[in-house]
């Protein structure tokens, strides 16, 4: 009894076969058909070869969300070289809420040689370059997010010449941390010293000739300090063309959170504008000497995401790709063989040429073609 309905279960499961088997001796093989198969199989192989370098491949996604927090602190990092002596400049930031943090809450000074070495020279060519295709692929911006901590330091390299030449500039580098509200990063003539309205720098005892506010920008960040993102000021170098001169940077500030497979970083990217313009009170052109970056926070965040093709998907494409290239080679085989016949039909229908018929004396004709032709003379 369980035989019988072992095998009555076997027969069911035969009829539900939705992939029958035909022997050997039913299957015609031709040449046409190896040649489409051949092509076909080529063709699997190089999209299934591209079809797994596009699952190894990863991308970023962007989302968008209103930034909530208002309490933290915001921090400025800065490394900029001024061609004056460190004792004629002081760096310090106001905000709106008229809060001064001054430069000696994280920032230094060193003596430094405004210009720049061979390889330092061959540094910020390439950085320029950089900055330049950054500009016109902004796609490469993914490129530089998932390669972050583990390309090179873009930090200016040490000089490899002589270091016993006379200092002519100032470095200012390090971080402050200022509050999330606009603010103004300025360098210019004195030192700061806190004022009831304000600040105000110590500028009358310096020589108005020594003004000079040539500068370079070898970092200029906001937030956590991510080694090997570059930013939009990174390499940046102004000349100064007279002792008056005021430069301006309007930087607006996005807050970004970066999440890759390598690292997860609270930072901010910025966009900014550039102005220069030589003071002039007499041609009504007002304002101070120095270097001012004024900065604003944007309402927005930006969640950056790297993303990869999960395997479920992948594996679907690629039954896609396996089954679509059957059944379109198979569907082209077809239509190219019925239209090879039907020409091939009537080639050899024209072939034939028409019989003339024999006509009989009693009027009849006859159309049939003798059986035997006697060839003896």
């Amino acid at each position: 009894m369980r035989r019988l309905n072992r095998r009555k279960t076997l027969s069911l499961v035969k009829e539900l076969d939705a992939f029958p088997k035909v022997p050997d001796s039913y299957v015609e093989t031709s040449a046409s058909g190896g040649t489409v198969s051949l092509i076909a199989f080529t063709t699997m192989a190089l999209l299934t070869i591209m079809e797994f370098s596009v699952y190894q491949d990863t991308w970023m996604k962007y989302e968008y969300e209103v930034d909530k927090d208002f309490s933290s602190k915001l921090r400025i990092n800065i490394d900029i070289t001024v061609a004056m002596k460190c004792h004629y400049v002081g760096a310090d930031v106001l905000d709106l809420a008229e809060t001064m943090v001054a430069s000696a809450d994280g920032l230094a000074y060193e003596p430094a040689l405004f210009d720049l070495s061979p390889q330092q020279r061959e540094w910020q060519r390439m950085l320029q370059l950089i900055q330049s295709r950054l500009q016109e692929e902004h796609s490469l911006q993914d490129v530089i997010f998932k390669s972050a901590f583990k390309s090179s330091s873009t930090a200016l390299p040490p000089r490899e010449d002589d270091s016993s030449l006379t200092p002519d500039a100032c470095r200012i580098h390090g971080h402050l941390y200022v509050n999330k509200v606009a603010g103004n990063f300025h360098i210019t003539v004195g030192k700061a010293i806190p004022h009831p309205r304000g600040h105000a720098h110590l500028a009358a005892l310096v020589n108005h000739d020594s003004y000079n506010f040539s500068h370079r920008i070898d970092h200029l960040s906001f937030g956590e300090l991510v080694p090997g993102i570059i930013n939009p000021l990174d390499g940046t170098e102004k000349i100064a063309v007279d002792h008056n001169q005021m430069f301006q940077y309007f930087i607006t500030v996005v807050p970004t959170k970066l999440h890759t497979y390598k690292i997860s970083a609270d930072t901010h990217q910025f966009s900014v504008t550039e102005r220069e313009r030589i003071i002039n009170h007499a041609a009504g052109s007002h304002g101070v000497s120095g270097i001012f970056m004024k900065y604003d926070l944007s309402s927005l965040m930006v969640t950056v995401t790297e993303e990869h093709m999960p395997f479920w998907q992948f594996f679907v494409r690629l039954c896609g790709i396996i089954g679509g290239i059957f059944s379109t080679t198979g569907m082209l085989h077809g239509i190219g063989k019925f239209i090879v016949e039907i020409i091939c039909c009537r080639f050899r229908l024209g072939s034939y040429k028409p019989v003339h018929s024999v006509p009989f004396a009693d009027g009849h004709t006859d159309n049939h073609l003798p059986l035997l032709e006697n060839n003896t003379h």
